[in-house]
């Protein structure tokens, strides 16, 4: 059985912690569909090469759902 395509609201968005997201308020809102999806390809090179967050790496799952979301459509 396929595993269903994530998706933002319940699998996206809360990989995305407070912090995180005031970090990145100047350039857009990690709490935000439209924002996340618009800059996906970015936020995507940045956690796989381990630069976002800024205060450690991503475990390997949480990039691999992340780049699933995207591959997927980057489904709300």
């Amino acid at each position: 059985m396929p595993t269903p395509a994530p998706g933002f609201a319940a699998d996206i968005r809360p990989l995305f912690r407070e912090r995180d997201r005031r970090a990145m308020t100047f350039r857009f809102d990690l709490w935000d569909h439209a924002d996340v999806t618009a800059h996906a390809a970015d936020i995507l090179e940045s956690v796989a090469g381990g630069d976002m967050p800024c205060d450690g790496a991503w475990p390997e799952d949480r990039v691999a759902l992340f780049r699933r979301w995207v591959e997927g459509g980057c489904q709300p």
